[in-house]
């Protein structure tokens, strides 16, 4: 059975693909905390400025490829390509969502 995310992890990769910071932004709580490359970022305006820098240095476009409810997370794989050494990637992406918004993401 395919696992159907929350809109706002559809909104987040749409908007990541896209270069649109802010929208990428707006899908995360005000607290929440992204854990990505052994650093952590916490605060929406804080991970406005992580996403903000990363597509401006590696241009990434995710492909995900597949997800599913794990525990109540959603685990998303996806090929990850951009302007970076060993492009394409694959990474897996752990998302917990509260309410509507993401509240952690743990990128490996």
């Amino acid at each position: 059975m395919k696992t159907t995310p929350p809109q706002v992890i559809s909104d987040y990769f749409a908007a990541v693909n896209d270069g649109r910071t802010d929208d990428a932004a707006a899908c995360f709580a005000a607290d929440a905390l992204v854990h990505d490359e052994s650093h952590d970022h916490q605060g929406r305006e804080v991970i406005r400025a992580w996403i903000a820098e990363t597509t401006l240095k590696y241009q990434p476009k995710v492909e995900v490829t597949d997800i599913k409810n794990v525990g109540g997370a959603f685990a998303a794989s996806g090929t990850v390509s951009g302007t970076f050494p060993g492009s394409p990637l694959q990474l897996e992406y752990t998302f917990t969502v509260s309410g509507e918004e993401i509240s952690h993401l743990s990128i490996q």
